[in-house]
């Protein structure tokens, strides 16, 4: 265990720092143009891939005595991280929308990597930012999240997806046997009807409508209506369709992510509607250690599961005995993902693995396989 002084010393912080080189990479790539435009897929994907490989895991875990008064330098980056993409996502879009130097391929490759950016840091900065009780950090999740076009995510994954995953109710959780390219036009669709029906329930138990303002639908919308509109002042119609070109991306980035975390893993159905509860062995597991610098602990989504309040540096590493292990970091597990037959010859043999471990009694698999068991009650 890492002792709670040792967690707080500026130095342990400074690795999870790392994202914010890629501010300046971009801007760099975006004035040298070409096929430069590439280098922060090409880092964020090889790189880190290669780095991962050569580093190993981590597998140590700190002191869960550590406050958050010693994690300052930890949340610091978080909350910096708003403004960083704020001015680099709208400063790109003026930028290429005033400069000549940029081909059409290029512009688009740029914008490309400006998603892979709000995507792979910036949604996943929200959703640390999102699982904290303090309403500032809260409200960053959000103006996070409307620069990808993407708010409801945080209806659904706090009213839904921690609530229901592993079931039938949730739609992240992806199918065993289910590509990629399936799973991710089915989450666009359920993952916006998941949430908007969360909060209208909640506010029918209030016996109030679902058009009452107290509705976070409406803020985002309207965050969302000003982020477009911000982009069509800046960089008029073209501007328009690069800011949704990156959101695209991002989004694309983060269900990549979410198809990856829980692929093939379901609770045990106990009758009735009703489930076993949420278990580290329920979300893969991943202790690669440059990786999880880049996307801050991301990959100990085992524990982040099994306790979602806990802020990134405290989240646990579990062994392969308490959870499922995947065989490298999110950024080859991602790009496996992406093409169906080699996904499935990595992972389905460790599904099927997973499934003679804690679920032996279990002899027909097909009701989980096709998501067909009872809505949970």
């Amino acid at each position: 265990m890492i002792p709670a002084q040792h967690v707080a010393k500026v130095t342990s912080a400074l690795p999870f720092w790392i994202s914010l080189l890629l501010i300046p990479l971009i801007w760099a790539s975006a004035n040298l143009g070409g096929w430069w435009v590439l280098l922060v897929p090409v880092i964020t994907w090889y790189l880190f891939a290669g780095l991962d490989a050569i580093a190993g895991l981590n597998l140590e875990n700190a002191d869960l005595e550590t406050t958050d008064e010693q994690l300052h330098f930890y949340s610091l980056v978080t909350k910096i991280w708003p403004f960083a993409q704020f001015f680099t996502l709208f400063g790109l879009i003026w930028f290429v929308t005033y400069t000549d130097h940029l081909s059409v391929g290029a512009t688009i490759g740029l914008m490309f990597g400006m998603g892979v950016i709000s995507g792979t840091i910036g949604i996943n900065y929200s959703h640390e930012l999102m699982h904290q009780k303090n309403n500032t950090e809260r409200w960053m999740g959000d103006v996070l999240l409307a620069m990808v076009l993407y708010s409801h995510f945080r209806s659904e994954h706090l009213l839904v997806h921690h609530r229901y995953v592993g079931t039938p109710r949730d739609p992240v959780t992806a199918r065993y046997n289910e590509g990629f390219h399936r799973f991710f036009p089915r989450v666009l669709i359920a993952c916006f009807k998941s949430a908007f029906r969360a909060e209208k329930d909640m506010l029918a138990r209030k016996d109030l409508p679902w058009t009452d303002l107290s509705n976070p639908f409406f803020r985002y919308w309207a965050l969302q209506g000003a982020m477009l509109l911000l982009a069509l002042i800046i960089g008029g119609w073209v501007g328009v369709l690069l800011f949704i070109w990156q959101a695209y991306i991002a989004v694309w980035q983060l269900e990549l992510v979410n198809y990856v975390e829980h692929y093939g893993l379901t609770r045990k159905h106990l009758g009735d509607g009703k489930y076993e509860h949420v278990k580290p062995h329920h979300s893969w597991n991943a202790a690669q250690k440059v990786s999880n610098w880049l996307l801050i602990n991301l990959q100990r989504h085992s524990d982040h599961h099994y306790k979602p309040d806990r802020r990134f540096p405290l989240l646990q590493n579990y062994t392969d005995a308490e959870a499922p292990q995947l065989p490298f970091g999110y950024p080859v597990m991602t790009i496996a993902a992406m093409i169906p037959p080699l996904w499935k010859v990595v992972t389905n043999p460790r599904v099927r693995k997973w499934r003679s471990m804690y679920y032996p009694e279990i002899t027909d698999w097909h009701a989980y396989n096709k998501a067909k068991n009872p809505m949970p009650r």
